[in-house]
């Protein structure tokens, strides 16, 4: 291996590191998110509230997408991702409802 393909290949090998610690925050971060939503689904089934709020989703969509293009991530990718997550969030509290 020369010296050339060696450096890239630590290179690789520490993007790859990266990559897996954030992974990891990323899952963390999102079973900390559901254990905050499935409180708000319980005290919406104890209450009898409806298991959405369109009004808050479109709002919590708009401020994603704020954050991602600040962050130089693709709001498009941004709302898909908070899209996906709130569709699972209703599915939840719908659950707790019946």
């Amino acid at each position: 291996m020369t010296d050339h393909s060696s450096r890239a290949a630590q290179i690789l090998k520490d993007h790859r590191a990266s990559i897996d610690r954030l992974d990891a925050i990323l899952v963390y971060t999102l079973a900390e998110r559901f254990k905050h939503t499935q409180a708000v689904g319980r005290l919406k089934a104890e209450h009898d509230l409806p298991p959405s709020d369109p009004a808050r989703e479109a709002r919590q969509i708009e401020r994603l997408q704020a954050l991602a293009a600040e962050a130089d991530l693709d709001p498009e990718f941004a709302k898909k991702f908070l899209t996906f997550i709130i569709s699972e969030v209703i599915r939840h509290h719908e659950q707790l409802q019946s």
